[in-house]
């Protein structure tokens, strides 16, 4: 599923890097200047549309991946960062010398006001210096054209904490040279963790740059879909993992557990961390049989009612279903196709539980997907009730850690933000922007009590993290 075209408050979010940009993107076609909830918003005619939207004191040094992008001991103050995002705007030959100064001017006059702020951030006076948790770092992520989908999923994941603990240690144990997606996150992953500054932005580059090699759909300027996305980085992950214990075990040894024909592999620490299982429960009607079949995942879709909670979506999601007609299911004992009732529950509950809402539908009558705004509340705390009779840890509670957020009327509009909670306050991520905001702020994104279509900013993702790991 692709999303494009980036829209929140009226803030047009199709953004290019203050950094050179990995390849230029199409230039865009409209020229306007206006308001937005955080600063002044510029769509420039004939370039690649940037937001220009700074708080009321200096920039914080932009840091890149592999490392700062300027001198440590001159960070950008907000009028000389336009004056570096002018000099990478892809110019269209057809515009004039006055377009091009006008351009500039409106830039500057959208920054001036804020070159001269103090040395703290926003941001750090709104949490408090007495109250900043110590060796914690808050950055936002330069976004490089579109590629919020991977700047919130990046962000929420970077917050649960047993996730970020992995990647740093792999980090601080790998001694491989090789180049993989694990080793780019990793890269960036402590590039924050290590930041002599407490706030601030980071540029994502070899992060980016090494996805749009290791899949096709991401290499290009067009908006995915967080969910596809972060999918894909999870299951990655595991792999190259896998392939690593592979490589680095030596020829002619034994056979660890999970090497004999058939076997499974030995478990990774990101099954460890995201794996569940479910079990499909299935009763013959004729001869009352039930089998049940198991499943790994590492994370559970489930559909979403309008005005309802996810304990509701939960409980539906393991609503007993009746297999009759063309679907019936066959069963062992009776030899034939008989109607059966099936349902899914929760065999073993994970360390970080993750829910996709499923908010876009292909609808007939349309002949396209839309997004589904409906209301669903997601409480800060969590105990699932649908575990099957020998599940593993049934009682587990969780806390709500992180979620992403969809913003915008449709899959094909749309923008990606993410809030973190971090040593009990609440962070909201906007690409490079990062705000302090209050709890009661989360009742925004539960979506809209009305089924009119029209920009809402919904809940996509949740991330749950069980307590006993905390």
């Amino acid at each position: 599923m692709s999303l494009g075209g980036a829209m929140r408050d009226n803030k047009q979010h199709s953004s290019t890097s203050i950094l050179p940009l990995l390849s230029h993107p199409p230039v865009s076609s409209y020229a306007t200047i206006g308001s937005t909830r955080r600063g002044r918003d510029i769509t420039v005619e004939f370039v690649h549309v940037r937001h220009v939207e700074r708080r009321q004191e200096a920039a914080p040094l932009l840091q890149c991946d592999d490392g700062p992008t300027s001198s440590p001991s001159a960070p950008l103050t907000d009028g000389e960062d336009a004056l570096a995002e002018c000099r990478q705007i892809p110019v269209n030959v057809r515009r004039s010398t006055m377009e091009f100064t006008s351009l500039l001017k409106s830039m500057l006059s959208a920054c001036q006001c804020h070159a001269h702020g103090t040395t703290i951030s926003q941001l750090e006076r709104d949490i408090g210096s007495d109250q900043f948790p110590p060796n914690e770092h808050y950055f936002g992520l330069v976004n490089f054209g579109n590629t919020c989908y991977s700047n919130s999923v990046l962000q929420a994941l970077y917050f649960c904490r047993p996730f970020r603990e992995k990647v740093l240690e792999y980090k601080a144990r790998n001694k491989r040279t090789k180049e993989t997606l694990l080793t780019c996150l990793a890269d960036l992953f402590y590039s924050i963790a290590t930041q002599k500054k407490k706030v601030g932005s980071i540029a994502p580059k070899k992060f980016i740059a090494r996805l749009r090699k290791e899949k096709e759909e991401f290499d290009n300027y067009m908006q995915q879909d967080a969910h596809e996305f972060l999918n894909f980085l999870i299951n990655h992950i595991n792999e190259i993992i896998l392939a690593e214990r592979t490589q680095s075990k030596p020829t002619g040894g034994k056979c660890g557990a999970g090497d004999a024909a058939g076997s499974p592999p030995e478990p990774t620490w990101v099954h460890e961390i995201f794996q569940g299982i479910l079990t499909s429960e299935t009763r013959c009607l004729n001869c009352e049989t039930v089998s049940s079949k198991d499943e790994d995942f590492f994370d559970l879709q489930v559909d979403v009612d309008q005005n309802t909670s996810i304990t509701h979506c939960l409980r539906c999601f393991s609503n007993t279903e009746t297999l009759c007609s063309d679907n019936k299911f066959k069963c062992d004992h009776c030899s034939s196709y008989q109607e059966a009732q099936k349902r899914m529950r929760v065999k073993k509950l994970p360390m970080i539980l993750a829910l996709h809402l499923k908010r876009f539908k292909y609808v007939e009558q349309y002949n396209r997907h839309i997004k589904v705004s409906h209301r669903v509340v997601f409480p800060l705390e969590l105990r699932l009730f649908n575990t099957s009779d020998d599940a593993v840890n049934p009682d587990r509670l969780y806390d709500l850690v992180a979620v992403v957020i969809h913003c915008g009327s449709g899959p094909n509009r749309g923008h990606y933000i993410s809030i973190v909670k971090s040593h009990g306050f609440w962070l909201l991520f906007d690409d490079d922007m990062v705000d302090k905001i209050d709890a009661s702020t989360i009742e925004d994104f539960y979506g809209l009590t009305s089924d009119i279509q029209k920009s809402s900013e919904t809940g996509y993702i949740l991330f749950y993290q069980s307590r006993d790991c905390s």
